[in-house]
């Protein structure tokens, strides 16, 4: 299997989830991340994924999954977009019969997800860069629930390319909740220099520091919150050295912001209305 620069970053949680599941108390389980990877003609070791990097991927899906099952739980129905989905297992891993779910990437990512994951009534795949016009006309319009997920996928644009593909979704379907990992400026300007990140061919990231100003890009979208990976409930699941690890660096402004995790609501569809403040995953 061959791809190029950005894509072939989808392979490195893909991989990171496959070696998580094999582990006595793992992040995440994703039995399909590691059926593919015994499946796919690939050579792992070529993208040097440092264990670290492995452990912050899981962390990363797990807290969006966590995020996606609780948003679910008070709702009757939701339109769920998954954004530059790659080989993630994320609609399976949920297991929601309340969502009609759709799934986007490139074509030839697609092609691959087909070989893995079979259309239903309810789980769609849409072969498309997100950045071209056409694939949004694919989803439903009005629906009263509308969730969308980007994980991975806006620090590879940029931000007037985010600017336009928020503007037609909100065009397209109408209010809508968005959760997305943002790089901070500064990890957006060094990640460049990470051994797997060389390796995919990608030079330039997008970031941001202050959320709030996310909503520059548009006045209707609102900062709701951010989850952090340096303080969740997820990390009593981590090994006492990498517990303290993450401990260590929430104290630090810069470590603590390099990368999260952020909630917006686009127009009225406030996403608060669905959580349980207390809701571990939320701890800042």
């Amino acid at each position: 299997m061959h791809l190029e620069k950005e894509k072939e970053t989808l392979l490195i949680p893909l991989y990171g989830k496959a070696i998580e599941s094999r582990k006595k108390i793992p992040l995440l389980v994703d039995e399909k991340a590691a059926e593919i990877v015994e499946k796919i003609d690939y050579d792992f070791s070529r993208l040097k994924i440092p264990a670290k990097t492995n452990t912050m991927m899981c962390l990363r899906a797990k807290l969006f999954d966590n995020f996606v099952i609780e948003y679910l739980k008070n709702i009757d129905h939701c339109v769920v977009l998954h954004l530059g989905c790659g080989l993630d297992s994320r609609y399976n891993r949920i297991n929601s019969p309340k969502t009609d779910w759709y799934d986007v990437d490139y074509e030839d990512v697609i092609t691959i997800r087909r070989e893995f994951f079979p259309e239903t009534e309810n789980y769609h795949l849409i072969p498309s860069s997100v950045t071209q016009p056409g694939w949004i006309e694919k989803i439903p319009a009005n629906n009263e629930n509308n969730l969308v997920i980007a994980e991975g996928l806006f620090m590879y644009l940029k931000e007037d390319e985010i600017k336009i593909l928020l503007s037609s979704l909100k065009k397209r379907i109408g209010p809508y909740s968005l959760i997305f990992d943002a790089y901070s400026k500064l990890t957006a300007r060094n990640v460049k220099h990470h051994p797997s990140m060389k390796k995919t061919g990608v030079k330039e990231f997008w970031g941001i520091d202050n959320p709030e100003k996310f909503s520059e890009l548009n006045p209707e979208i609102k900062f709701i919150r951010e989850i952090l990976f340096t303080s969740n409930e997820e990390l009593k699941k981590l090994d006492k050295g990498t517990q303290i690890a993450y401990k260590i660096a929430h104290l630090f402004p810069m470590a603590r912001k390099a990368q999260r995790i952020l909630v917006y609501s686009i127009e009225k569809n406030n996403p608060e209305k669905y959580f349980n403040e207390k809701f571990p995953i939320y701890c800042h």
